[in-house]
């Protein structure tokens, strides 16, 4: 007999409560690393081309899990409220000792299900849901859920399974479950037997190959093995049926956080008729056409909005850009020296003048324009539009 929904959520808190996930280390410290999707102004840059005019949200982490993400969220916006939801109890007691002990103090937790978010006062400017709505038995109901609490002008980031960068952890999924019988449900034999086959199987293997390759280093956890090989409640997308899920929110499609992936020159430069070909496709048969072509897809990363959003600044108009306020990027890695890694993790080397000119950037508290600033560094108009694609300065449209 099929699983109520009720039964499906309730076998999700029990694995959550028994592997808490994820299972990074508390620390009595911040958290280490940059995530720029959860940094509000990043996430706002990225998604509208120039800086948001404010930085006191309301952030939303649907589905915080130990609370990983909602620490970061807390550490990387100083002026923002975090509310954080989780469906296991145990899950959300981890959370909160986490930010207790990082000092991250601007949060309140909720033992809450997704499709209870309404119970929620208000609205919110950043909703986040990372691996949450593919373990729901119901994603569309979720992600509705979801958008009506988010407030006009406001951004979702989504993470969800991608069905073709899985084929080889969902067939270890089905033979795992075989495995189990009627031990379904009971996590730590899961894990085990798991484990046993794993161990069992020749090196040739393409399963064995497959999780040595990709996703043996963080498995050495039970925690991670149970959530990728045990879990009750997976469903993995493709281009065709993540649209039908983004469609049915209702919200407007921003773009994948990781564009660089999505780009149709990436894999068919070498093949122009190819190429023209692809590019008379709409934008939805190109993606499908990408991940075809390279199906090491094992998840979808997006924003999401509702509008109305403002006009993406056209930063190629020489006066708009020379009247703008540029501010350094926060997700810098290396700085301040002149050779840094940006938010994709890109080593850039910055000329001398670049570097001052980033300098200027990093300590504009008066909001001095890109004119004002090249008026005493010899930058051209080129040089400060590279910096801008590669995500090292955001701008500020001054009013």
């Amino acid at each position: 007999m099929e699983a109520s929904p009720a039964q499906i959520s309730q076998a999700v808190q029990n694995l959550y409560d028994t592997y808490p996930f994820p299972p990074e280390p508390l620390l009595d410290e911040p958290p280490p690393g940059f995530n720029w999707r959860w940094q509000w102004e990043a996430a706002y840059s990225f998604c509208t081309g120039q800086m948001p005019s404010r930085g006191d949200v309301r952030i939303l982490d649907a589905g915080c899990g130990t609370g990983v993400s909602t620490d970061s969220l807390v550490h990387l916006n100083p002026l923002a409220s975090v509310t954080s939801i989780d469906l296991s109890p145990g899950a959300l007691k981890v959370a909160q000792e986490r930010c207790a002990r990082s000092g991250a103090t601007r949060v309140e937790f909720h033992h809450l299900s997704l499709f209870d978010v309404a119970q929620l006062p208000g609205e919110f400017d950043l909703i986040n849901s990372v691996g949450v709505l593919h373990h729901t038995p119901d994603p569309i109901r979720g992600i509705q859920a979801l958008a009506g609490k988010l407030a006009p002008g406001g951004l979702m980031h989504i993470f969800v399974y991608g069905e073709l960068g899985r084929w080889e952890i969902e067939l270890m999924q089905k033979a795992i479950g075989m495995l189990q019988g009627g031990r379904r449900g009971d996590y730590q034999d899961g894990v085990k037997i798991g484990r046993s086959v794993f161990a069992a199987l020749p090196e040739t293997n393409r399963l064995v190959k497959r999780e040595k390759e990709r996703w043996a280093m963080e498995n050495h956890q039970d925690e991670c093995f149970a959530d990728m090989y045990v879990h009750p409640q997976e469903i993995d997308y493709n281009i065709e049926t993540l649209f039908e899920l983004i469609d049915a929110s209702g919200l407007e499609f921003i773009g994948f956080s990781n564009p660089d992936f999505w780009s149709l020159e990436r894999l068919l430069a070498k093949a122009p008729e190819a190429l023209e070909r692809a590019k008379k496709l709409d934008i939805r048969a190109q993606y499908r056409l990408i991940e075809l072509l390279d199906p090491d897809v094992a998840h979808y990363e997006f924003f999401l909005a509702k509008p109305p959003l403002p006009i993406a600044a056209d930063w190629s108009q020489e006066k708009l850009l020379l009247a703008a306020s540029p501010h350094r990027h926060p997700s810098i890695e290396g700085w301040e020296s002149q050779n840094v890694f940006n938010c994709d993790w890109k080593l850039i080397h910055l000329s001398e003048l670049e570097f001052a000119f980033m300098q200027a950037c990093d300590q504009n508290q008066q909001q001095l324009t890109v004119g004002e600033i090249l008026q005493s560094i010899d930058l051209s108009i080129a040089e400060v539009r590279s910096l801008l694609t590669n995500k090292l300065i955001m701008l500020k449209v001054n009013s």
